[in-house]
């Protein structure tokens, strides 16, 4: 099962198409996971996790910081190994067919380190050949990446002198580069700047239009709620609701309300243990 790219020549302001194959079966498993343990030390960061998502959704991992939501991405992407459990993308297991998994996957994790020394069109050049594919095709899809992603200005600049938002989208183009049949972010409009956080969420929401699936982690319950149909919430390691965003939020008036019950978030009042702050008064 594999997405096909469809580049049509570069034009201004291009759009980048994809498209799903006939036969690949949108609606089944994106990824399931089952059993999945992670300690460091003491502390428990994964505690026995069962997951399943559907694919051809957006789907978001909520929950507060320290929740385990980095780890289970690392895990599932095969950049950690687990200590307990298995996962599986598109039918292969991570940890036994990773040459199949990294394949089928794009990854944007939290604080990717890139090679700052070349060009953004550099790096993009030098992922696509990493990824088997050759050079013309490469240079095509950079051209409309670039383009669509606004860095098209910026193209031969040094990653090393690249904005925050930049480098989040450069990281997204090479996680698209290869058209991956699931993509993982981690935080991806963490730091980035509105212009920039539009670009790259319609360039998401197009990817997921084509029957490809997004998972992206976030603790900003209003971006999940504008952007996802399926939400798994997670707190202290554990997996505490999921589903399509109606049966998470459930009869709450919003999502951050249902995520706050979820967590088991308590309202306190901040003002009676800093009755010091304010006045000017020393």
């Amino acid at each position: 099962m594999w997405l096909i790219a469809q580049f049509p020549a570069p034009l201004k302001n291009a759009t980048v198409g994809f498209k799903v194959t006939e036969g690949d079966a949108v609606g089944s498993s994106a990824v399931r996971v089952q059993g999945l343990w992670k300690r460091f030390g003491q502390q428990v960061a994964v505690a026995g996790v069962d997951l399943e998502l559907p694919a051809g959704k957006f789907i978001g991992l909520v929950g507060p910081n320290g929740a385990g939501k980095t780890t289970t991405l690392s895990m599932v992407t095969g950049l950690l190994r687990p200590d307990h459990g298995t996962v599986e993308v598109v039918g292969h297991d991570v940890w036994r067919d990773p040459v199949e998994v990294k394949a089928r996957i794009g990854v944007l994790p939290e604080g990717l380190r890139l090679f700052e020394r070349l060009s953004g069109r550099e790096l993009l050049a030098y992922t696509g050949r990493l990824r088997g594919l050759p050079g013309a095709e490469v240079d095509k899809r950079a051209t409309q990446l670039l383009d669509v992603l606004d860095l098209a200005g910026a193209q031969h600049k040094l990653v090393v002198d690249y904005s925050t938002g930049m480098r989040k989208k450069i990281g997204l183009a090479t996680a698209l580069l290869h058209n991956p049949e699931v993509l993982f972010l981690d935080e991806p409009f963490e730091g980035v700047d509105p212009v920039s956080a539009q670009t790259i969420r319609g360039v998401l929401e197009r990817y997921t239009a084509s029957g490809a699936t997004v998972v992206f982690s976030s603790h900003v319950m209003e971006l999940v709620e504008s952007l996802c149909d399926w939400v798994a919430v997670m707190a202290a390691g554990r997996i505490r609701a999921h589903g399509t965003l109606a049966e998470v939020r459930g009869d709450a008036p919003s999502l951050q309300r249902a995520f706050l019950e979820l967590v088991g978030a308590q309202s306190r009042d901040a003002g009676s243990d800093l009755d010091w702050l304010g006045g000017g008064s020393r």
